[in-house]
This record gives structure tokens, C-alpha cells and sequence, in this order.
């Protein structure tokens, strides 16, 4: 993942509602959940909904599946492990290195 990449998510997840939004579909597993689902649990009128379903979409932080007459919300957790491998790759490097790592399921998939 490159810097502008990351800074584009990392700017999406910057806001509270969209924050709140991706953790709950993280939360809920690769099956996601319906909008109309997590529009319930958030307590969010549709139209704001949609419009932070779009900004994480942008960066590929959720994509969505329709079934039938259901639209389903599917976080991407390989894009997640991405920015989080991103994050973390250098830490410490100008001392050394001070242990922090991914576990190795998250290490191995990004490589």
C-alpha cells in the first residue's frame, strides 16, 4: 500500500459516523450485514448512511452485494489488513525496531 492510498482511508475513517459504521460491519464478520440492518444498529437516517457507505467504498474499505432484494455490506478485510501492515512496517526502524508487529496470519496475506 502506498502513502496516498493509506491516507485516503485513513482520512474516511477519520470521521466519527463512518468510523462507528466500519467497525460495525467489521464487527459483524465477512457476511456483513443489510443496510437496512446497520442503518438500525447506528440509529442513522438512510441518506446520511449512504453518502458514508460511498466514502468507504471509495477506498475500498467495504463493498456491497445485492442478494435478491437485500444489499448487503461486506467489509473488506484484506484492505484492512493492508492498512494495518502499512501502519506498522516501519515502526521503530530508526531505533532499531521495537517489537511491534502483526500477528502472522495478517503478515502473510499482505506479503
Amino acid at each position: 500500500m502506498d502513502l496516498n492510498t493509506a491516507a485516503s482511508a485513513l482520512k474516511e475513517l477519520g470521521h466519527p459516523t463512518r468510523l462507528a459504521v466500519y467497525k460495525t460491519l467489521v464487527k459483524a464478520g465477512h457476511g456483513g450485514l443489510p443496510v437496512g440492518d446497520l442503518q438500525k444498529q447506528l440509529d442513522i437516517p438512510s441518506s446520511t448512511l449512504s453518502h458514508h457507505l460511498s466514502a468507504l467504498m471509495s477506498v475500498g474499505l467495504i463493498r456491497q452485494d445485492r442478494q435478491g432484494r437485500t444489499l448487503f455490506c461486506l467489509p473488506q478485510y484484506e484492505r484492512l489488513e493492508q492498512l494495518l501492515a502499512f501502519l506498522v512496517e516501519e515502526c521503530c526502524s530508526g531505533e532499531g525496531g521495537c517489537g511491534l508487529s502483526l500477528p502472522t496470519q495478517l503478515t502473510e496475506r499482505t506479503e
